[in-house]
C-alpha cells in the first residue's frame, strides 16, 4: 500500500495558515502574481559579502543588484529582512517613506518563509551590516506553511526525514552534510577519471540474483511475464565489460537494493561505487581506497584527521593489513588456521557462540570475526585473507587454498566495502556457484544463483583483475560525523506513519 503521511490536526497551525491566506489574497487583489514564472538574479549573497567586504559602515554605493531567496528573519514590520539564498545571508533594508505605495503593500504582505526577489542598491549600515536598499520587491513564492522555530527541538526526529524540505530550510547542518555527500561523490569520480577509468551503467533489473550475498526485492515484468530482481550489486555485469575489453578500468556509481533490515548503517536502497582494473590485484585496490579517503579528508577538512563522535580517525595511508586469522587470534586466542571444521565449531561454542553443527569451516571463521573482532576496528584498516567458503567471487590465496586473496575495508567498526583479486578461472567459478546453489537449496535465501552466462563470459578470457566496492552512504557518514545513515540520505526509507 502506498505510504500516505497525514499531518495531525493543529488548531494553531490552521489559524496561522488562514492569516497567510489573507496576505496571499491581499497580493492578488493588488494585481500581484505571488507565483511568477521566473526572476533574473544578478548576484549571490556570498559573492556580495566578498566583493564588498571592505566597504565602510554608513556607505551607500551606486551598484544595483537583484538577489533572491527565502525570508528567515523579519524585523520592524519588514524594514529589515534576512534573506537567505543557497550561498548565505544578505540583509534587505526597506524604507517605507522612500518606496512607492505598491512596494509598501508587498513589504506588509510578505513574512517568514516566503521566497522573494529584491532589486536594490548595495550599502553598508551604520552597524556594519552589508545590505540591499530596496527599490523593488518581487514576490516569488508565498509560503502557506509556518516554519518551526527550532527544528532540532522536535521530539519526533523522524519528521526531519519525512519533511526533508523543511529540514533543509531551517537546518544548515543538514544542507552541509548533503552538499558534502555530493562533493565526496565528485572527488571519487574525478580521481577515477584521472586514472583513466571509464564510467559505465549496468542493469538495475536482473533475471539472476548475483554479485553479492543478500536478500533481494522482487518485481514482475508484465510484458515478459517473469519475475525480476532489483539489483543487489552490479559486479557480474562490470566484469563482463572487462572481458569485452571496453576499458582496462571501469566503474559505476550505482544504486543497489537489498531487502534487509533498517538500522543506523543500513537502508534498503543505498549508493555504492564499484570499480575494476584489469591486470591489477587486491593490493592495488587497497592503495586506491587509501588514496580516495585521503583526498576526501584533505578536500573537506584540509588534513587527513577527521573527527567522528569521540574518536579522531586518521585517513593518512597506508592502513594496516591484518589477516582475519591473526585478528581473531588477537581477540580470542583461537588459532583458527590449525583447526578443521569440527574443531572450530567446538572452539566457537567454547567462547560463547551458538553453532548448529552444519557450518563450514569458513562460515565459522566469519561468524567469530563478526562477533568478536569487528567491534574493535576503529581506525581505517584492511582485514585480509577471508575464507573461500564465504567468498564465492575471489581468487584463491596462493599459500592456503582455504582462503582468498582479498580484503574488507573497516573504519569505526563498520565494513565500508570489499576488495578482491577477482576470480578469473571459469571452472573454479562454476564450482563456487554450484556450492552457492547447494546452500540456496538448503534454505539460504542470500546465497547466489548459478549465472551460466557469466561462466560463458569468463570462458572468453577474463584478465587478472582487481575489484572494489565501497558504500557511499557509510563513507559520507564517516566524513560528516553522522551517527545514522538517515542523516546522509536525502529521502531515507521510513516506516509507514498514519
Amino acid at each position: 500500500m502506498e505510504e500516505i503521511f497525514v499531518a495531525p490536526h493543529d488548531a494553531e497551525g490552521d489559524r496561522l495558515k488562514q492569516a497567510r491566506l489573507v496576505k496571499l489574497n491581499n497580493l492578488k487583489e493588488a494585481g500581484i502574481n505571488p507565483y511568477p514564472y521566473k526572476y533574473e538574479v544578478t548576484a549571490k549573497a556570498a559573492d556580495l559579502q566578498e566583493k564588498y567586504k571592505d566597504l565602510p559602515a554608513e556607505t551607500e554605493t551606486e551598484d544595483v543588484v537583484k538577489v533572491a531567496g527565502r525570508i528567515k528573519a523579519y524585523r520592524n514590520s519588514g524594514m529589515f529582512i534576512d534573506l537567505y539564498d543557497e550561498s548565505g545571508k544578505i540583509q534587505i533594508f526597506s524604507y517605507k517613506k522612500a518606496l512607492p505605495e505598491i512596494e509598501v503593500l508587498k513589504m506588509k504582505n510578505v513574512e517568514l518563509g516566503d521566497i522573494i526577489g529584491v532589486e536594490g542598491i548595495v550599502r553598508r549600515s551604520q552597524k556594519g551590516e552589508l545590505s540591499i536598499k530596496t527599490k523593488e520587491i518581487t514576490v516569488l513564492s508565498k509560503s502557506l506553511a509556518t516554519l518551526p522555530e527550532k527544528f532540532h527541538g522536535l521530539t519526533d526526529v523522524e519528521q526531519r526525514y519525512r519533511q526533508r524540505y523543511v529540514d533543509l530550510i531551517v537546518n544548515d547542518e543538514t544542507k552541509d552534510k548533503l552538499r558534502k555527500r555530493s562533493r565526496i561523490i565528485s572527488i571519487i569520480r574525478n580521481v577515477l577519471e584521472q586514472k583513466e577509468f571509464l564510467e559505465v551503467e549496468t542493469p538495475m533489473l536482473h533475471s539472476i540474483l548475483g554479485g553479492a550475498s543478500a536478500s533481494p526485492f522482487v518485481t514482475h515484468h508484465n510484458s515478459l511475464n517473469k519475475d525480476l530482481y532489483l539489483r543487489i550489486a552490479p559486479e557480474l555485469f562490470l566484469k563482463r565489460l572487462i572481458v569485452g575489453g571496453l576499458s582496462d578500468g571501469v566503474f559505476e556509481i550505482n544504486r543497489n537494493f537489498r531487502n534487509e533490515g533498517i538500522d543506523i548503517t543500513h537502508n534498503p536502497e543505498f549508493t555504492a561505487f564499484e570499480v575494476y582494473r584489469a591486470y591489477k590485484d587486491a593490493d592495488y585496490m587497497m592503495k586506491l581506497a587509501e588514496e580516495l579517503c585521503e583526498k576526501i579528508a584533505v578536500d573537506l577538512y584540509g588534513g587527513t584527521k577527521v573527527k567522528f563522535s569521540e574518536a579522531e580517525l586518521e585517513f593518512k595511508g597506508p592502513y594496516p593489513r591484518i589477516p582475519v586469522a591473526e585478528a581473531i587470534k588477537k581477540e580470542t586466542g583461537l588459532d583458527v588456521l590449525s583447526m578443521d571444521a569440527e574443531e572450530i565449531r567446538k572452539a566457537a561454542e567454547g567462547i560463547g557462540m551458538e553453532m548448529d553443527g552444519t557450518e563450514k569451516w569458513g562460515q565459522v571463521v566469519q561468524e567469530i570475526f563478526e562477533e568478536k573482532v569487528e567491534h574493535t576496528l576503529i581506525q581505517p584498516c584492511f582485514i585480509t585473507d577471508f575464507p573461500k567458503d564465504v567468498s564465492p567471487l575471489i581468487k584463491e590465496h596462493p599459500e592456503d587454498d582455504r582462503l582468498t586473496q582479498g580484503a574488507e575495508f573497516f573504519v569505526n567498526t563498520w565494513e565500508v566495502g570489499p576488495i578482491y583479486s577477482e576470480l578469473s578461472d571459469p571452472q573454479d567459478q562454476f564450482e563456487r556457484f554450484m556450492e552457492q546453489v547447494k546452500q540456496r537449496d538448503a534454505g539460504d535465501d542470500e546465497a547466489q544463483m548459478m549465472d551460466a552466462d557469466f561462466i560463458t563470459a569468463l570462458e572468453n578470457g577474463f584478465p587478472p583483475t582487481g575489484g572494489m566496492g565501497l558504500g557511499i552512504d557509510r563513507l559520507v557518514m564517516l566524513f560528516t560525523d553522522s551517527q545514522s545513515i538517515r542523516e546522509v540520505i536525502a529521502f531515507p526509507t521510513l516506516k509507514t506513519k498514519f
